[in-house]
Order: C-alpha cells, then sequence, then structure tokens
C-alpha cells in the first residue's frame, strides 16, 4: 500500500498543539457552551436547576462531571424543536433518525454549525490519507441519516471531486468506481464486503481497483475485518466515527500512518468515559460507556450525552489529541445469552479466523424449551469448501473464545441478508413478553 502520511505542515495547529494548549481551549469554549445551553434551551435550565449546578460552576474541565447527563429519551420528550439554542428561522439544516424504535430524534445545524461540521470531516479525510483533488466515491446514504451530506460537505471542503452515489445498486457502484477513478471510498464495512462481493462477481481484480483508501463507519467493525479489506483492495481502510446527536460523522477518525484507535477532534468534541451502571466518571484507560459534550455548536449544544458506544480513552499519538479505541459495541446492542455478555463485534472476530468462511453473518437468536439459543447465519468462502466442517470449527471457536453455546448455520451463497446501509447482525426471534 502507498504511504499517504500527511505532511506535518499540513495539519491544522491544534492537531499536534501541546495537551496544555488543547485544554486551555476545551475549558473557554465549554464554559461557552454550558452558557449557551442554560440560557436559550428551556430543557437544560430546568435540568441544570434540578441538579443544583449553574455553568459558573465550571471552574476546571474536571468540574463538568457536576453536570447532569442528557439521555435519548430528552430528545425524543422535546421532539421536534425544543432542544434547539437558537431560533428556528437561524437553522440551515434538519436531520433525524429513522424513529423505528420511538420518536425521531432531530438535530439542526445553523450555517456555522455546517461549516464547522465540514471542516472536522475534512480533517478526517485528511489523516486517513485523502488529498485535495482526490476523487471521493460516497456510498453512505443520503437524506436524514448525516452520513451521505456529512461525507459529502468534508469532502468538497477538503478539495476533492465528489461522486454521490449513496447507498445501493452495487453493480453501478462498481462501474463508478472504476470509470471515474475513485481514490477514496467512504462507506459502511459491511457495505463494502457487497462492494468487494461484487467485483468478483464480475471477474474483476479488486486489488486492481484506483481505491486508494476505505473511510469506514456508522456501525462496529473489527481489526480482523480491516484487515480483510485492505488485503482485498491494496489499500487503507480506516475508521470514522460520529453520531447524529454529536454533529454527525467527523468526530473521531483514525490516523492512516498509525491505525492505532480514533483521534478525538477534541477542539469541538469533549469526551468522558463513564460506568455505564453508576455514572461515574473513568480514568482514562478504562472501558467504559462513552460521553460527550459538544464545544462550539450553535443550533444544538449536547451536554454530556450518553452515547451508549463502549471504548475507552488513551494518550494520542499521531495527533496530541486523546484516542478512543475502535467501539466494540453498544451497550444496549449487548446480547446477555444465558448470563453471558456477547457482543456481535466477537462472533465477526471468530468468524475471521475461518478462512473457509465469507466474512459475511448474522446472528438470530431463538428460544427452545426454556433457554435462549443462538444460530449464527454464515456462508462459505467459495466452491471447494467443506462446509460442516467450517462451521464445526467456528462453532468450536466461539465456544473457546466468547464462552457460549452456538449452532452455526450454512446458509447457500448469497443466503445471509447483505446491507447497503448499516448492517442489521442481531435478528431476535425469542417470544415477547
Amino acid at each position: 500500500m502507498e504511504d499517504l502520511t500527511p505532511r506535518r505542515e499540513d495539519l491544522e495547529p491544534i492537531e499536534i498543539a501541546s495537551r496544555d494548549e488543547i485544554e486551555a481551549l476545551q475549558l473557554e469554549r465549554m464554559k461557552w457552551s454550558l452558557r449557551h445551553a442554560y440560557e436559550n434551551v428551556p430543557f437544560y435550565k430546568a435540568s441544570f436547576d434540578a441538579a443544583g449546578v449553574h455553568p459558573d460552576d465550571l471552574q476546571s474541565l474536571s468540574d463538568l462531571a457536576r453536570f447532569p447527563f442528557t439521555l435519548k429519551q430528552d430528545l425524543r420528550d422535546n421532539y421536534p424543536f425544543g432542544m434547539f439554542a437558537v431560533p428556528r428561522e437561524q437553522v440551515r439544516r434538519l436531520h433525524a433518525s429513522s424513529g423505528t424504535t420511538g420518536q425521531p430524534t432531530v438535530v439542526g445545524y445553523t450555517e456555522r454549525d455546517i461549516r464547522t461540521w465540514a471542516s472536522v470531516v475534512a480533517r478526517s479525510m485528511r489523516a486517513s490519507g485523502t488529498r485535495p483533488g482526490d476523487v471521493v466515491h460516497i456510498a453512505y446514504g443520503y437524506g436524514l441519516f448525516t452520513g451521505g451530506l456529512g461525507a459529502h460537505y468534508g469532502a468538497e471542503a477538503l478539495g476533492c471531486a465528489v461522486v454521490p452515489v449513496s447507498g445501493g445498486m452495487t453493480t453501478r457502484q462498481v462501474k463508478l468506481i472504476e470509470d471515474f477513478g475513485a481514490s477514496t471510498i467512504m462507506v459502511t464495512p459491511s457495505y463494502m464486503l457487497s462492494i468487494l462481493d461484487e467485483y468478483r462477481a464480475q471477474g474483476l481484480d479488486p486489488r486492481k481497483s484506483p481505491l486508494k483508501v476505505g473511510i469506514f463507519g456508522a456501525e462496529p467493525w473489527t481489526n480482523s475485518m480491516r484487515e480483510e479489506i485492505e488485503q482485498a483492495f491494496d489499500m487503507h481502510a480506516v475508521d470514522i466515527y460520529g453520531l447524529s446527536e454529536v454533529i454527525g460523522p467527523g468526530v473521531a477518525n483514525e490516523c492512516v500512518e498509525t491505525k492505532d484507535g480514533l483521534h478525538i477532534w477534541e477542539d469541538h468534541f469533549y469526551p468522558e468515559i463513564i460506568d455505564p451502571a453508576t455514572g461515574e466518571v473513568l480514568p482514562d484507560g478504562e472501558f467504559g460507556e462513552l460521553v460527550f459534550t459538544s464545544l462550539t455548536k450553535e443550533a444544538f449544544p449536547i451536554i454530556r450525552y450518553r452515547t451508549r458506544d463502549l471504548t475507552r480513552l488513551l494518550p494520542g499519538t499521531a495527533r496530541s489529541m486523546r484516542r478512543m479505541e475502535k467501539i466494540t459495541g453498544r451497550s444496549d446492542d449487548m446480547i446477555i445469552l444465558r448470563g453471558v455478555n456477547i457482543f456481535p463485534t466477537q462472533i465477526e472476530e471468530q468468524l475471521m479466523t475461518v478462512s473457509a468462511l465469507a466474512p459475511h453473518f448474522q446472528i438470530e437468536l431463538v428460544r427452545e424449551g426454556r433457554m435462549d439459543q443462538m444460530i449464527v447465519h454464515v456462508e462459505l468462502a467459495g466452491g471447494g469448501c467443506d462446509g460442516e466442517a467450517a462451521c464445526a470449527e467456528l462453532q468450536k471457536k466461539i465456544k473457546r473464545n466468547v464462552g457460549v453455546s452456538t449452532r452455526v448455520q450454512l446458509a447457500e451463497a448469497g443466503g445471509v441478508a447483505r446491507s447497503q446501509g448499516k448492517a442489521v447482525r442481531v435478528i431476535d426471534n425469542r417470544p415477547k413478553g
């Protein structure tokens, strides 16, 4: 793979500033953000007052722990515009969740917010190895989902040519990558595997594609999947992180020269790790739930938002800003099977070690008698493999390394559902109630 390490002179000064400089900027911006939220969002005034805190109480970054959390339900309860801190007329963009599990969560952006968002995505793309003038193929979904437009504006801000394909029509995805000479693709990792399948179905060598960088986000994925994609395409695969409540994609990103976790753009987003059960702030290096406070957002400030994503904070390496480990899962996506806590990424990790099996999988939860059971649906990687032996091997590895007994079921080629957006890894068919 080509060395795509950015030149030091191309980095923004804040990316390589001292920790003292970063923390001084964070404190100044956090004071503004707390006051902005308190004075302009009735929810935050009521929440702070109920907790007996005031923005003036923040004298150091550690004082943030005194302020209350914001939950997704709080956003739903204030649907549609109750969390906005500016008049609706100053909002230039609205995004929203699908609302499939309740009232949608709505987020808004002022003109400055959109510029900020574009700048952090551009910074993320540069950290990934993308350069001005590159052709960027965006296969994230466009629309109310923040992925497509977030990536689009960031690529344009970096000075790239954008191919706004969105998801679906995989045959056309391959044609446009090849015909337009895309050097960067931005897409969910699970859909990238579908694109890989399509390359092979068309008899094309993915290693000869023009792609040099893949920027993958919107769902947890493992380093094993990174290796699979990098080897298949002879390109760099890096992780981007974001969520609409905080701004969208571009909250954090891996650096192509290290790929050792995602550097959080701490000049705009302040991270904490808490114990999911107690809410206690944990020291850097401890594993727990990720919490974010926005430092510069105008329309939709967010204070101590509980993301439910599980990770830990680590010191900076390629940049001065702290890193977060790749997300292992979400506290609300965790499967509890016969008393064992399991994340889909743990199953993926074992699957990637069985060469006879393709990287596509789906977990089905069923109840047989009084016992919950897990069925892992898989496919063979190609013809000539012993499917029965491969399934038995995966079953043993899951038992040995994850600690649960499962049934591994082989599907026909293409039988495991493919994702064109975020992968649906778990289907719960257990009786309700």
